[in-house]
Formats: structure tokens, sequence, C-alpha cells
């Protein structure tokens, strides 16, 4: 079991993975090798301390050449599901199961809301990880909505299971797959009943679907972790960056303005520092 898992690879991710690595504890650190998508597309940043002028890509550039001095690894895999079991946490990373002390959000803020229907049908039709639950949907008729080219590979292993795949991605998806469909409209609500029935399309068409599978770099916490207190996009903490959940934290743009760096960096260290203090209590 790990002390610390870690959801996000931005800069209060970073800086929290740096202070408990310091500390000897075992951390799981979950996201993008390529870092802050965010920083790296910064062309001057000119307000963080001790580096005047510094582009994005030269910061992110010094922000992984110091994880990998210190020798942090990351788990480049997309956290779906989290659960509370008392004494720890249960973390579902794509098709992976991982147990932790304690966890740490630090993910920024997702872009994109949830389409209408998407979080009512969760579990009953509608899946965040094609690896995971798509057997489930084999010789159906289902839907993918991607907004993530490093997803495509999860949208070719659902052409190969359905018998019918309606597709709407946000970057040029293309395909010669005689079982898949292209739609040039997106998807803008899941129906059902008990389970999931159908899609509605932008276009006006109304589609049959056993199952919809939403692959998007990043995830609501509130979907991630059920009953997690929010505040608009926010997740509501306190000054010592924990949540309603006692051992979880966060920090950084998904705990709310400013939406600066060094405010990142900054709750970053006061989360390691408290999660630090409620591991030795714990003990």
């Amino acid at each position: 079991m790990y002390d610390v898992a870690i959801i996000g690879t931005g800069p209060a991710g970073l800086s929290a993975a740096l202070t408990l690595k310091l500390h000897n504890k075992e951390i799981v650190w979950f996201g993008s090798r390529l870092l802050s998508d965010k920083v790296g597309k910064s062309e001057k940043i000119a307000n963080y301390p001790g580096v005047p002028m510094v582009t994005g890509e030269d910061l992110n550039k010094a922000f992984a050449d110091q994880a990998e001095q210190m020798d942090i690894e990351i788990t480049d895999k997309r956290v779906t599901n989290i659960a509370d079991m008392g004494t720890h946490y249960m973390i579902l990373a794509e098709n992976d199961m991982y147990e932790a002390k304690t966890v740490l959000f630090a993910a920024g803020i997702a872009a994109a809301k949830g389409m209408p229907g998407e979080e009512e049908y969760l579990g009953r039709g509608v899946s965040y990880c094609a690896t995971c639950d798509g057997f489930l949907y084999k010789g159906k008729d289902i839907a993918v909505y991607c907004t993530d080219s490093r997803m495509e590979h999860d949208i070719k292993y659902l052409e190969e299971i359905a018998n019918k795949l309606y597709i709407y991605t946000g970057f040029g998806y293309k395909t010669d797959a005689e079982n898949a469909e292209v739609l040039t409209k997106p998807i803008k609500k899941i129906n059902g009943e008990a389970k999931v029935t159908g899609i509605e399309v932008a276009d006006g068409r109304e589609l049959d679907v056993a199952g919809v599978f939403v692959l998007r770099s990043a995830i609501a916490p509130t979907t991630v972790l059920s009953g997690l207190e929010t505040d608009g996009p926010h997740i509501v903490v306190n000054r010592n960056q924990e949540t309603n959940y006692k051992g979880c934290y966060a920090a950084g743009d998904c705990t709310g303005r400013p939406y600066q760096i060094a405010k990142a960096v900054g709750e970053g260290n006061v989360a390691a520092h408290n999660i630090l203090e409620y591991l030795n209590n714990a003990e």
C-alpha cells in the first residue's frame, strides 16, 4: 500500500511529490509524463520567483528534470474512480487498482462539463474506461465521445468489439472500420431508463446505443470521488488543504483562483506537510 496517491502532474502535484519523496514516503503519482499542458503552452511566465521571463516549455522541462533527478516515477494513467475504504483509499486507474493511505487531488480544472445524462448513467451504460468496461458491450451498438487524441487506441479497441460504433472527437478522427461512423456534430445528451438506451446528437438525430464511452483527459473530481464537497468547479478545502474526506487533500487550480503556478506550488507544499502529519498520527 502506498502512503500517498497524487492525481495530477502539474506544479501542485510536483511540489507535493518532491516534499513527500524527501520524507521517504511511498507515493504513486498519476498523470501525463509531459507534465502540465497549461504550463507548457505558456509563451512567457514573468511572475514565478527566481525564474524571470521563462518560457512555459523551459519551465516544464525544468520540472521534469527535477522529478527525474529525485527518482520520482510518473504513472501515466487516468484515474477514473476512488473509493473511501475507511482506513485507506482504493484507486482505479484505467484497469488497474491501487491502494493508498491518503489522496491528493492536484489535476487542475476539468476542461469540460459533463453532458446531460453522463453522471446519471455512470456505471449504468456510461463508462470512462474503454479497456475496463468495453467487453461488457461486445457485439452491441455503442458510442464514444473523445476529446484527447492520445486515446485513439481506445477508439480502435471499441471498433474491434462493437456491432456499430458512433464516434465523436474534437480532433478529426478518421476510420476505415466498416462498423464505425464518425459523427460530424457532438453528442449533446445521453438518454436512458434503468440503463443507457441512446444518445441525442447536435444534428437532431437520436441513436439507439447500449453504452457510451466518455474519454477525456480530465474527469471532474466529484465523479471520481462521490460526495466530494465542491463550490462550482472547485474542490472545497481548508487552510491545511483538507477536503471533507479524512485523509483526502487538494491543491492547485482545482481549489480555486488565482490560477497561478506560484499558488499551486505553495498549496502542494502545504498539502504535503499536512499529509505527513496525518500519516505520522495514524501510525
